[in-house]
């Protein structure tokens, strides 16, 4: 259920299914180990015995968890641990050898790929599932679509200390925004820092292309509230009536009494982000998802091997629709990049 989104989950499991969830203050995971058992295995899946350790993308991290609750159910002996610092937390964890799979909300980049090399760490890369960036505010806000212009001209590095819409509108402009003039009211602004793929993919994808037209930083502005934890980003989002950022889809999905999106317009014209503009691509900030395998560990490890079969099965595929998320027309390369390694 989208309800997993809540808060950060870190299942462990013992003779029967036991689901904690972490404070959304923290990304720590708190483990225990399952309590050994008072009567022999009742099946060759109560037998596997192990434990799973998974950490990255907040994005990633409802579908993982809500997984791992759906493997514990024939698998209660596997302790399974899911973290969302962040892709780029995660992948340093996964390159150090720390984790078995990182849930990731963009590709590897070319220095964690070295990272990992450097380290020995071999792995898999399986596309999993399909997500639009979600340009949210406040209800009260009367923003109905802005541009990648009108984005950069409030998010990006020339908008540092603008502390009310109505600052950005010079620089708009300047870039051609047919939304400005903006109103005179507070621009809070709430969103991911560097270490989440959102983050990175956000700028990529909205605020990249102004920025190379105008030869300046390809980055958001500094001054504004950064979180690794979606939650503290909607609650930092609802808390002003205008306020601005941007979140993974699923958690807009469960947020909606709290927060609104708004229609992003790539070049095309103003998109509204739902399942059927996201999975077509005409939602212009659609990107997908990630799993990321050490093959090695896969290979030591049955607990690891089980739960990405499982996660690759009709059931584990269906999780990623469940989580509020857009399932892949189809998921022909990703088993067969699994069952090929």
């Amino acid at each position: 259920m989208i309800s997993r989104l809540s808060k950060p989950l870190i299942f462990v499991l013992a003779l029967a299914l036991v689901a904690a969830a972490c404070s959304t203050s923290s990304n720590s995971p708190t483990t225990t180990s399952p309590p050994a058992s008072t009567a022999p295995a009742s099946s060759d899946s109560n037998a596997l015995t192990g434990s799973v350790l998974i950490s990255g993308s907040s994005t990633v991290e409802p579908i993982s968890a809500l997984n791992a609750e759906k493997f514990n159910t024939t698998n209660p002996n596997v302790s399974i641990a899911v973290e969302g610092p962040g892709t780029g937390d995660g992948f340093k964890k996964f390159c150090a050898g720390e984790t078995d799979i990182s849930d990731a909300s963009r590709r590897i980049k070319d220095s964690e790929a070295e990272a990992c090399s450097q380290a020995g760490i071999s792995y898999i890369e399986l596309e999993i599932a399909i997500d639009g960036i979600s340009v949210l505010t406040g209800l009260e806000n009367d923003v109905k679509c802005l541009a990648f212009v009108d984005l950069y001209a409030l998010l990006g590095s020339e908008s540092t200390g603008f502390s009310s819409w109505s600052d950005a509108n010079d620089l708009a402009a300047q870039l051609g925004s047919t939304v400005a003039p903006y109103a005179d009211v507070p621009l809070a602004v709430t969103a991911p820092g560097e270490e989440s793929g959102t983050y990175d993919t956000f700028i990529s994808l909205a605020l990249k292309p102004v920025a190379k037209t105008r030869d300046t930083e390809k980055a958001t502005r500094p001054d504004y509230v950064a979180s690794p934890n979606d939650n503290v980003i909607i609650q930092g989002l609802s808390s002003s009536p205008t306020s601005l950022g941007w979140v993974g889809y699923a958690f807009f999905v469960e947020n909606q009494d709290k927060v609104k999106a708004i229609e992003i317009d790539g070049g095309d014209g103003c998109v509204f982000p739902t399942t059927e503009t996201i999975a077509s691509g005409t939602y212009p900030l659609a990107r997908s998802l990630y799993l990321y395998i050490n093959t090695q560990k896969a290979a030591e490890k049955p607990a690891v091997a089980a739960y990405v079969d499982f996660y690759l099965s009709e059931e584990g595929l269906r999780s990623v629709a469940e989580a509020a998320y857009i399932p892949l027309a189809s998921y022909e390369a990703t088993i067969a990049a699994w069952d090929q390694r």
